[in-house]
């Protein structure tokens, strides 16, 4: 049980991370060659869709499966406070992040009628709204990395002593 819960937690980050990474070296990328009409439209079409049940399974069980691991290898002391760092770190730089950074803005942006807002509303929302948005999105890439290495590192340790 404790191998397989230790491998669903990994998979669980390991997609989540891979997700903000993968989004970082290529959405945000092509997204800065557009213009800011279609910026806009498009990223109030991708929140709307991103918000699936699917995502919603690794974004939430990528954290609820790191406390359970921890809380089950509270017998190895060098492993649960690993562990413990990488909850932290990701409930701070990635939960967090995204509940009072990102979505905020999300929701800011999905209220925007783009079709009713002038060319230069539009300029000054994308460049405010877009600023912000990538910072979170760079302290929760980084954030959840870290915490994927800390998982990595616990497991190599859970299995050599």
């Amino acid at each position: 049980m404790k191998t397989f819960v230790f491998i669903i937690t990994t998979l669980f980050n390991a997609l989540s991370a891979g997700f903000f990474f993968a989004w970082s070296v290529s959405v945000i990328l092509g997204t800065k060659k557009i213009g800011d009409f279609t910026y806009l439209d498009v990223m109030q079409k991708i929140n709307r869709e991103i918000l699936n049940p699917l995502f919603y399974v690794v974004f939430f069980g990528s954290l609820i499966t790191l406390v359970v691991t921890a809380i089950i290898h509270n017998d190895n002391k060098t492993v649960f406070w690993l562990i413990t760092a990488a909850i932290t770190i990701h409930f701070l730089g990635v939960f967090c992040i995204t509940a009072f950074g990102n979505i905020p803005l999300n929701n800011t942006l999905d209220k925007l009628d783009i079709l009713h807002t002038t060319t230069e509303e539009l300029k000054n929302f994308r460049t405010n709204y877009e600023t912000r948005w990538n910072n979170y999105h760079n302290i929760r890439t980084l954030s959840n990395m870290i915490a994927f290495i800390l998982l990595l590192i616990s497991i190599f340790i859970e299995k050599t002593f």
